[in-house]
Protein backbone atom coordinates (compact mmCIF):
# COMPACT_ATOMS: atom_id res chain seq x y z
CA UNK A 1 0.00 0.00 0.00
CA UNK A 2 2.83 2.33 0.84
CA UNK A 3 4.53 1.44 -2.37
CA UNK A 4 1.44 2.31 -4.34
CA UNK A 5 1.18 5.74 -2.72
CA UNK A 6 4.79 6.58 -3.51
CA UNK A 7 4.27 5.48 -7.08
CA UNK A 8 1.21 7.75 -7.34
CA UNK A 9 3.21 10.77 -6.05
CA UNK A 10 5.96 10.08 -8.50
CA UNK A 11 3.49 9.96 -11.37
CA UNK A 12 1.83 13.23 -10.27
CA UNK A 13 5.16 15.05 -9.90
CA UNK A 14 6.15 13.84 -13.29
CA UNK A 15 3.01 15.19 -14.84
CA UNK A 16 3.49 18.54 -13.09
CA UNK A 17 7.05 18.99 -14.22
CA UNK A 18 6.06 17.89 -17.69
CA UNK A 19 3.43 20.66 -17.90
CA UNK A 20 5.47 23.46 -16.16
CA UNK A 21 6.90 24.96 -19.41
CA UNK A 22 3.35 25.41 -20.77
CA UNK A 23 2.21 27.30 -17.62
CA UNK A 24 5.35 29.48 -17.76
CA UNK A 25 4.67 30.46 -21.38
CA UNK A 26 1.04 31.43 -20.55
CA UNK A 27 2.14 33.65 -17.67
CA UNK A 28 4.70 35.37 -19.86
CA UNK A 29 2.02 36.01 -22.43
CA UNK A 30 -0.28 37.49 -19.80
CA UNK A 31 2.47 39.72 -18.47
CA UNK A 32 3.27 40.91 -22.01
CA UNK A 33 -0.41 41.63 -22.70
CA UNK A 34 -0.74 43.58 -19.45
CA UNK A 35 2.36 45.62 -20.32
CA UNK A 36 1.00 46.37 -23.81
CA UNK A 37 -2.36 47.43 -22.38
CA UNK A 38 -0.65 49.72 -19.85
CA UNK A 39 1.39 51.32 -22.66
CA UNK A 40 -1.73 51.85 -24.76
CA UNK A 41 -3.58 53.32 -21.77
CA UNK A 42 -0.68 55.74 -21.18
CA UNK A 43 -0.82 56.85 -24.82
CA UNK A 44 -4.58 57.36 -24.57
CA UNK A 45 -4.14 59.43 -21.40
CA UNK A 46 -1.54 61.60 -23.11
CA UNK A 47 -3.96 62.25 -25.96
CA UNK A 48 -6.73 63.13 -23.50
CA UNK A 49 -4.43 65.54 -21.65
CA UNK A 50 -3.54 67.26 -24.93
CA UNK A 51 -7.24 67.63 -25.90
CA UNK A 52 -8.09 69.04 -22.46
CA UNK A 53 -5.34 71.65 -22.79
CA UNK A 54 -6.64 72.65 -26.22
CA UNK A 55 -10.18 72.95 -24.84
CA UNK A 56 -9.01 75.10 -21.91
CA UNK A 57 -7.13 77.42 -24.29
CA UNK A 58 -10.22 77.83 -26.50
CA UNK A 59 -12.45 78.62 -23.50
CA UNK A 60 -9.99 81.20 -22.18
CA UNK A 61 -9.82 82.87 -25.61
CA UNK A 62 -13.62 83.11 -25.81
CA UNK A 63 -13.79 84.51 -22.29
CA UNK A 64 -11.35 87.29 -23.25
CA UNK A 65 -13.44 88.20 -26.29
CA UNK A 66 -16.62 88.22 -24.19
CA UNK A 67 -14.98 90.40 -21.53
CA UNK A 68 -14.17 93.06 -24.15
CA UNK A 69 -17.56 92.88 -25.92
CA UNK A 70 -20.61 95.10 -25.06
CA UNK A 71 -22.51 94.01 -22.00
CA UNK A 72 -25.62 93.40 -24.12
CA UNK A 73 -25.63 91.22 -27.22
CA UNK A 74 -25.45 92.92 -30.63
CA UNK A 75 -28.55 92.80 -32.75
CA UNK A 76 -27.22 94.33 -35.97
CA UNK A 77 -23.75 95.88 -35.68
CA UNK A 78 -22.72 98.44 -38.32
CA UNK A 79 -25.93 98.08 -40.25
CA UNK A 80 -26.47 100.28 -43.32
CA UNK A 81 -29.88 101.98 -43.25
CA UNK A 82 -31.80 104.09 -45.79
CA UNK A 83 -29.71 107.01 -46.95
CA UNK A 84 -29.65 110.62 -45.76
CA UNK A 85 -32.71 112.62 -46.70
CA UNK A 86 -34.96 109.61 -47.31
CA UNK A 87 -37.65 108.18 -44.99
CA UNK A 88 -36.19 106.01 -42.26
CA UNK A 89 -32.63 107.21 -42.80
CA UNK A 90 -30.33 106.69 -39.81
CA UNK A 91 -26.85 106.60 -41.35
CA UNK A 92 -24.33 103.93 -40.46
CA UNK A 93 -25.97 102.47 -37.36
CA UNK A 94 -24.77 100.27 -34.51
CA UNK A 95 -27.43 98.47 -32.45
CA UNK A 96 -27.43 96.79 -29.09
CA UNK A 97 -30.42 95.57 -27.14
CA UNK A 98 -31.06 99.04 -25.67
CA UNK A 99 -28.94 101.50 -27.67
CA UNK A 100 -28.82 102.77 -31.25
CA UNK A 101 -25.97 105.05 -32.37
CA UNK A 102 -25.74 106.41 -35.93
CA UNK A 103 -22.94 108.16 -37.78
CA UNK A 104 -24.26 110.16 -40.74
CA UNK A 105 -23.28 113.04 -42.94
CA UNK A 106 -23.56 115.07 -46.12
CA UNK A 107 -20.84 116.34 -48.46
CA UNK A 108 -22.03 119.10 -50.79
CA UNK A 109 -19.29 120.61 -52.98
CA UNK A 110 -20.29 123.50 -55.27
CA UNK A 111 -18.30 125.36 -57.92
CA UNK A 112 -19.95 128.57 -59.11
CA UNK A 113 -19.62 131.76 -61.10
CA UNK A 114 -21.04 134.90 -59.42
CA UNK A 115 -21.08 138.49 -60.61
CA UNK A 116 -20.91 141.71 -58.54
CA UNK A 117 -18.60 140.14 -55.97
CA UNK A 118 -16.70 143.39 -55.37
CA UNK A 119 -17.33 147.12 -55.59
CA UNK A 120 -16.06 147.26 -59.18
CA UNK A 121 -18.62 144.68 -60.35
CA UNK A 122 -16.13 141.84 -60.68
CA UNK A 123 -17.01 138.20 -61.28
CA UNK A 124 -15.70 135.28 -59.22
CA UNK A 125 -15.41 131.61 -60.20
CA UNK A 126 -14.52 129.37 -57.28
CA UNK A 127 -15.68 126.73 -54.80
CA UNK A 128 -18.36 127.74 -52.33
CA UNK A 129 -17.48 127.63 -48.64
CA UNK A 130 -20.87 125.94 -48.24
CA UNK A 131 -22.90 124.00 -50.80
CA UNK A 132 -25.45 125.73 -53.02
CA UNK A 133 -28.20 123.65 -51.36
CA UNK A 134 -26.95 123.15 -47.81
CA UNK A 135 -23.87 123.09 -45.67
CA UNK A 136 -21.76 119.93 -45.47
CA UNK A 137 -22.05 118.24 -42.13
CA UNK A 138 -21.49 115.13 -40.07
CA UNK A 139 -23.21 114.03 -36.91
CA UNK A 140 -24.03 111.45 -34.29
CA UNK A 141 -27.64 110.56 -33.62
CA UNK A 142 -28.72 108.08 -31.00
CA UNK A 143 -31.31 106.68 -28.66
CA UNK A 144 -31.35 104.62 -25.48
CA UNK A 145 -34.36 102.47 -24.61
CA UNK A 146 -35.81 103.09 -21.15
CA UNK A 147 -39.10 101.20 -21.50
CA UNK A 148 -40.99 99.59 -24.34
CA UNK A 149 -42.32 102.99 -25.49
CA UNK A 150 -39.88 105.57 -24.02
CA UNK A 151 -36.39 106.44 -25.24
CA UNK A 152 -33.64 108.91 -24.44
CA UNK A 153 -32.67 110.61 -27.72
CA UNK A 154 -29.77 112.90 -28.64
CA UNK A 155 -27.94 114.52 -31.55
CA UNK A 156 -24.58 116.19 -32.07
CA UNK A 157 -24.08 117.73 -35.52
CA UNK A 158 -21.21 119.75 -36.94
CA UNK A 159 -20.90 121.77 -40.17
CA UNK A 160 -17.66 122.32 -42.06
CA UNK A 161 -16.53 124.26 -45.13
CA UNK A 162 -15.61 122.21 -48.19
CA UNK A 163 -13.20 124.75 -49.70
CA UNK A 164 -10.94 124.91 -46.63
CA UNK A 165 -12.05 122.22 -44.19
CA UNK A 166 -12.64 124.88 -41.52
CA UNK A 167 -15.47 124.79 -39.02
CA UNK A 168 -18.50 126.63 -40.36
CA UNK A 169 -18.63 128.49 -37.03
CA UNK A 170 -15.02 128.98 -35.87
CA UNK A 171 -14.41 127.53 -32.43
CA UNK A 172 -17.81 125.82 -32.25
CA UNK A 173 -17.70 122.09 -32.98
CA UNK A 174 -21.42 121.19 -32.86
CA UNK A 175 -22.78 124.40 -34.34
CA UNK A 176 -25.82 122.76 -35.95
CA UNK A 177 -27.15 120.55 -33.16
CA UNK A 178 -26.29 119.78 -29.56
CA UNK A 179 -29.37 118.46 -27.80
CA UNK A 180 -30.76 115.61 -25.69
CA UNK A 181 -34.33 114.67 -24.91
CA UNK A 182 -36.99 112.03 -24.53
CA UNK A 183 -39.36 110.40 -27.01
CA UNK A 184 -42.52 108.63 -25.95
CA UNK A 185 -44.94 106.86 -28.29
CA UNK A 186 -47.91 108.43 -26.49
CA UNK A 187 -46.73 111.88 -25.43
CA UNK A 188 -44.36 112.81 -28.25
CA UNK A 189 -40.82 114.12 -28.57
CA UNK A 190 -39.12 116.50 -26.12
CA UNK A 191 -35.70 117.98 -26.96
CA UNK A 192 -33.46 120.37 -25.00
CA UNK A 193 -30.43 122.31 -26.24
CA UNK A 194 -29.27 123.82 -29.54
CA UNK A 195 -31.56 122.79 -32.38
CA UNK A 196 -33.53 124.11 -35.34
CA UNK A 197 -36.00 126.90 -34.68
CA UNK A 198 -39.41 125.23 -34.58
CA UNK A 199 -40.85 127.49 -37.30
CA UNK A 200 -38.06 126.43 -39.63
CA UNK A 201 -38.96 122.75 -39.21
CA UNK A 202 -42.68 123.17 -39.84
CA UNK A 203 -42.32 125.20 -43.09
CA UNK A 204 -40.04 122.64 -44.76
CA UNK A 205 -42.87 121.48 -47.02
CA UNK A 206 -43.38 124.85 -48.76
CA UNK A 207 -40.34 127.06 -48.08
CA UNK A 208 -38.71 125.68 -51.26
CA UNK A 209 -39.04 122.50 -53.37
CA UNK A 210 -36.17 120.66 -51.66
CA UNK A 211 -37.74 119.76 -48.31
CA UNK A 212 -39.98 116.80 -47.51
CA UNK A 213 -43.59 117.31 -48.57
CA UNK A 214 -45.14 116.05 -45.32
CA UNK A 215 -44.45 117.52 -41.90
CA UNK A 216 -42.82 115.33 -39.25
CA UNK A 217 -41.19 115.58 -35.83
CA UNK A 218 -37.73 115.56 -37.42
CA UNK A 219 -35.51 118.58 -37.92
CA UNK A 220 -35.25 119.98 -41.43
CA UNK A 221 -36.23 122.83 -43.67
CA UNK A 222 -34.14 125.26 -45.65
CA UNK A 223 -30.77 126.87 -45.13
CA UNK A 224 -29.24 130.31 -45.63
CA UNK A 225 -26.37 129.41 -47.94
CA UNK A 226 -27.22 131.52 -50.99
CA UNK A 227 -29.45 134.23 -52.41
CA UNK A 228 -32.67 132.23 -52.72
CA UNK A 229 -32.56 130.86 -49.18
CA UNK A 230 -32.82 134.04 -47.12
CA UNK A 231 -36.56 133.67 -46.46
CA UNK A 232 -35.64 131.16 -43.76
CA UNK A 233 -34.91 134.05 -41.37
CA UNK A 234 -38.65 134.73 -41.03
CA UNK A 235 -38.93 131.25 -39.46
CA UNK A 236 -36.11 131.92 -37.01
CA UNK A 237 -35.60 133.00 -33.43
CA UNK A 238 -33.73 135.47 -31.22
CA UNK A 239 -30.52 133.59 -32.11
CA UNK A 240 -31.03 133.23 -35.86
CA UNK A 241 -32.33 130.11 -37.55
CA UNK A 242 -31.74 127.91 -34.49
CA UNK A 243 -32.75 127.84 -30.84
CA UNK A 244 -29.92 128.18 -28.36
CA UNK A 245 -31.05 126.94 -24.95
CA UNK A 246 -34.17 125.61 -26.64
CA UNK A 247 -36.92 123.36 -25.31
CA UNK A 248 -39.18 121.85 -28.00
CA UNK A 249 -42.13 119.46 -27.96
CA UNK A 250 -43.42 117.81 -31.14
CA UNK A 251 -45.97 115.11 -31.76
CA UNK A 252 -47.37 113.42 -34.84
CA UNK A 253 -50.95 112.26 -34.36
CA UNK A 254 -52.67 109.39 -36.16
CA UNK A 255 -55.10 111.89 -37.69
CA UNK A 256 -52.28 113.38 -39.78
CA UNK A 257 -51.82 116.42 -37.55
CA UNK A 258 -48.31 117.40 -36.42
CA UNK A 259 -48.12 119.86 -33.53
CA UNK A 260 -45.23 121.59 -31.83
CA UNK A 261 -44.37 124.09 -29.07
CA UNK A 262 -40.97 125.71 -28.66
CA UNK A 263 -39.36 127.94 -26.05
CA UNK A 264 -35.94 129.53 -26.12
CA UNK A 265 -34.65 130.54 -22.70
CA UNK A 266 -32.79 133.78 -22.07
CA UNK A 267 -29.01 133.79 -22.00
CA UNK A 268 -27.25 133.49 -18.68
CA UNK A 269 -23.58 132.81 -19.35
CA UNK A 270 -23.27 133.46 -23.11
CA UNK A 271 -23.53 136.58 -25.25
CA UNK A 272 -27.31 136.58 -25.47
CA UNK A 273 -29.17 139.27 -23.59
CA UNK A 274 -31.02 138.59 -20.34
CA UNK A 275 -34.35 139.04 -22.13
CA UNK A 276 -33.64 137.32 -25.47
CA UNK A 277 -36.36 134.69 -25.55
CA UNK A 278 -38.47 133.02 -28.24
CA UNK A 279 -41.85 131.30 -28.12
CA UNK A 280 -43.25 129.36 -31.09
CA UNK A 281 -46.41 127.34 -31.73
CA UNK A 282 -46.62 125.23 -34.89
CA UNK A 283 -49.30 123.11 -36.54
CA UNK A 284 -49.41 121.03 -39.72
CA UNK A 285 -51.76 118.64 -41.46
CA UNK A 286 -50.57 115.83 -43.71
CA UNK A 287 -53.34 115.05 -46.16
CA UNK A 288 -51.48 112.74 -48.52
CA UNK A 289 -51.94 114.47 -51.85
CA UNK A 290 -51.86 117.88 -50.12
CA UNK A 291 -50.23 119.16 -46.92
CA UNK A 292 -50.72 122.36 -44.91
CA UNK A 293 -48.56 123.96 -42.22
CA UNK A 294 -47.99 127.16 -40.29
CA UNK A 295 -46.54 128.73 -37.15
CA UNK A 296 -46.57 131.80 -34.93
CA UNK A 297 -43.41 133.13 -33.22
CA UNK A 298 -42.92 135.86 -30.66
CA UNK A 299 -39.37 136.83 -29.70
CA UNK A 300 -37.93 139.34 -27.29
CA UNK A 301 -34.64 140.66 -28.72
CA UNK A 302 -32.83 143.15 -26.48
CA UNK A 303 -36.12 144.17 -24.94
CA UNK A 304 -37.96 144.72 -28.24
CA UNK A 305 -40.81 142.60 -29.63
CA UNK A 306 -40.41 140.64 -32.88
CA UNK A 307 -43.36 138.65 -34.24
CA UNK A 308 -43.78 136.41 -37.27
CA UNK A 309 -46.33 134.00 -38.63
CA UNK A 310 -46.63 131.92 -41.79
CA UNK A 311 -49.07 129.69 -43.62
CA UNK A 312 -48.45 127.50 -46.63
CA UNK A 313 -48.55 124.06 -48.13
CA UNK A 314 -48.06 121.84 -51.14
CA UNK A 315 -49.97 119.58 -53.48
CA UNK A 316 -48.63 116.67 -55.54
CA UNK A 317 -50.14 115.47 -58.82
CA UNK A 318 -49.61 111.83 -59.87
CA UNK A 319 -46.27 111.73 -58.04
CA UNK A 320 -44.94 113.75 -60.96
CA UNK A 321 -45.39 117.45 -60.12
CA UNK A 322 -45.34 119.04 -56.68
CA UNK A 323 -46.42 122.69 -56.25
CA UNK A 324 -45.50 124.66 -53.11
CA UNK A 325 -46.64 128.09 -51.90
CA UNK A 326 -46.43 130.06 -48.67
CA UNK A 327 -46.89 133.48 -47.05
CA UNK A 328 -44.83 135.07 -44.24
CA UNK A 329 -45.62 138.17 -42.18
CA UNK A 330 -43.09 139.77 -39.81
CA UNK A 331 -43.08 142.83 -37.57
CA UNK A 332 -40.34 144.23 -35.35
CA UNK A 333 -40.18 147.10 -32.87
CA UNK A 334 -37.12 149.27 -33.48
CA UNK A 335 -35.12 151.65 -31.34
CA UNK A 336 -34.22 155.25 -32.14
CA UNK A 337 -37.84 156.34 -32.52
CA UNK A 338 -38.02 155.10 -36.13
CA UNK A 339 -41.24 153.13 -35.73
CA UNK A 340 -42.16 149.53 -36.42
CA UNK A 341 -40.92 147.41 -39.29
CA UNK A 342 -43.46 145.37 -41.29
CA UNK A 343 -42.56 142.66 -43.83
CA UNK A 344 -44.69 140.57 -46.17
CA UNK A 345 -43.09 137.72 -48.08
CA UNK A 346 -44.30 135.16 -50.62
CA UNK A 347 -42.81 131.98 -52.05
CA UNK A 348 -43.92 129.70 -54.87
CA UNK A 349 -42.05 126.74 -56.33
CA UNK A 350 -42.44 123.49 -58.23
CA UNK A 351 -40.65 120.16 -58.43
CA UNK A 352 -40.88 117.84 -61.43
CA UNK A 353 -39.89 114.19 -60.92
CA UNK A 354 -40.36 112.24 -64.16
CA UNK A 355 -39.49 108.57 -64.37
CA UNK A 356 -35.74 108.06 -64.44
CA UNK A 357 -32.80 109.56 -62.62
CA UNK A 358 -33.45 113.28 -63.22
CA UNK A 359 -35.56 115.80 -61.32
CA UNK A 360 -36.07 119.53 -61.87
CA UNK A 361 -36.92 122.47 -59.60
CA UNK A 362 -38.08 126.04 -60.23
CA UNK A 363 -38.96 128.74 -57.73
CA UNK A 364 -39.65 132.43 -57.16
CA UNK A 365 -39.85 134.41 -53.93
CA UNK A 366 -40.42 138.00 -52.86
CA UNK A 367 -39.47 139.61 -49.54
CA UNK A 368 -41.07 143.06 -49.19
CA UNK A 369 -39.90 145.15 -46.24
CA UNK A 370 -41.57 148.35 -45.04
CA UNK A 371 -39.60 150.71 -42.77
CA UNK A 372 -36.87 148.10 -42.25
CA UNK A 373 -33.90 149.10 -40.11
CA UNK A 374 -30.35 149.26 -41.46
CA UNK A 375 -27.22 148.17 -39.64
CA UNK A 376 -24.23 150.48 -39.25
CA UNK A 377 -23.08 149.72 -42.81
CA UNK A 378 -26.43 150.59 -44.37
CA UNK A 379 -27.49 146.96 -44.97
CA UNK A 380 -31.09 145.86 -44.41
CA UNK A 381 -31.28 143.74 -41.25
CA UNK A 382 -32.55 140.18 -41.48
CA UNK A 383 -35.63 139.22 -39.48
CA UNK A 384 -35.16 138.76 -35.71
CA UNK A 385 -31.89 140.71 -35.68
CA UNK A 386 -31.21 143.20 -32.87
CA UNK A 387 -33.03 146.42 -33.80
CA UNK A 388 -32.30 148.36 -30.62
CA UNK A 389 -29.62 150.49 -32.30
CA UNK A 390 -31.51 151.27 -35.51
CA UNK A 391 -31.45 154.96 -36.49
CA UNK A 392 -32.24 154.80 -40.21
CA UNK A 393 -34.70 152.70 -42.20
CA UNK A 394 -35.77 152.02 -45.75
CA UNK A 395 -38.50 150.25 -47.67
CA UNK A 396 -37.98 147.96 -50.61
CA UNK A 397 -38.26 144.54 -52.15
CA UNK A 398 -35.95 141.58 -52.55
CA UNK A 399 -36.87 139.07 -55.29
CA UNK A 400 -35.15 135.84 -56.32
CA UNK A 401 -35.69 133.47 -59.23
CA UNK A 402 -33.95 130.09 -59.05
CA UNK A 403 -33.81 126.75 -60.87
CA UNK A 404 -31.94 123.45 -60.62
CA UNK A 405 -31.61 120.02 -62.20
CA UNK A 406 -30.37 116.86 -60.48
CA UNK A 407 -29.03 113.60 -61.79
CA UNK A 408 -29.15 110.81 -59.20
CA UNK A 409 -26.58 108.05 -59.70
CA UNK A 410 -28.15 106.28 -56.73
CA UNK A 411 -30.02 107.37 -53.57
CA UNK A 412 -26.76 108.59 -52.03
CA UNK A 413 -24.94 110.34 -54.90
CA UNK A 414 -26.16 113.32 -56.94
CA UNK A 415 -24.71 115.82 -59.38
CA UNK A 416 -26.51 119.05 -60.18
CA UNK A 417 -26.54 122.34 -62.06
CA UNK A 418 -28.25 125.39 -60.57
CA UNK A 419 -29.00 129.02 -61.25
CA UNK A 420 -30.31 131.98 -59.24
CA UNK A 421 -30.98 135.63 -60.03
CA UNK A 422 -31.39 138.23 -57.24
CA UNK A 423 -33.03 141.62 -57.79
CA UNK A 424 -33.14 144.42 -55.18
CA UNK A 425 -35.66 147.26 -55.49
CA UNK A 426 -36.18 150.48 -53.56
CA UNK A 427 -34.37 150.78 -50.26
CA UNK A 428 -33.65 147.05 -49.79
CA UNK A 429 -29.87 146.49 -49.60
CA UNK A 430 -27.67 143.41 -49.27
CA UNK A 431 -23.97 143.17 -48.46
CA UNK A 432 -23.11 140.45 -50.98
CA UNK A 433 -24.04 142.63 -54.01
CA UNK A 434 -21.52 145.36 -53.05
CA UNK A 435 -23.86 148.22 -53.86
CA UNK A 436 -25.34 146.73 -57.04
CA UNK A 437 -29.06 146.02 -57.31
CA UNK A 438 -28.73 142.50 -58.75
CA UNK A 439 -26.60 139.37 -58.68
CA UNK A 440 -26.49 136.25 -60.84
CA UNK A 441 -25.03 132.87 -59.95
CA UNK A 442 -24.50 129.73 -62.03
CA UNK A 443 -23.36 126.64 -60.15
CA UNK A 444 -22.61 122.95 -60.49
CA UNK A 445 -21.84 120.47 -57.78
CA UNK A 446 -21.91 117.00 -56.30
CA UNK A 447 -23.68 115.76 -53.19
CA UNK A 448 -22.90 112.55 -51.32
CA UNK A 449 -24.89 111.30 -48.33
CA UNK A 450 -23.56 108.73 -45.87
Amino acid sequence: MQFKRKSLYVIMLGCFYASAPAFADEISDLKAEIAAQKKHAAEQQAQLDALEKKLDASIQSQQKVAANAPSTPDVAPLEKHPVWGTPGYTGLTYHTAKDTISLYGLIDLTASNINHTDSSGGRTTSFHPTGWFSGSRWGLDGSHKLTDNTRVIYRLESEYEMNTGNMDTPGTLFNRDAWIGFENDTYGKFTFGRQNALGRDIVAGYLDPYGAAAASTNEGGGSNTNNFKQMIYYAGSATGTRFDRGAVWKKKFDSGIVAGLGYQAAGATDNAGPHDTTKTAALAYNGGMFNLAGYYTHANVTGLAHDAYSLGGNVTFNKLVRLNAGYFHYTADQGGGVGQRKDNAYTISAKLTPAGQFDYELGYQVMKADNAGYNGSGITLNAFKDTSGVTTTGSGKRSTLYASAFYHFDPQTDVYVAFDYLKLDGGYTQASTHGFDSQTEVATGVRYKF
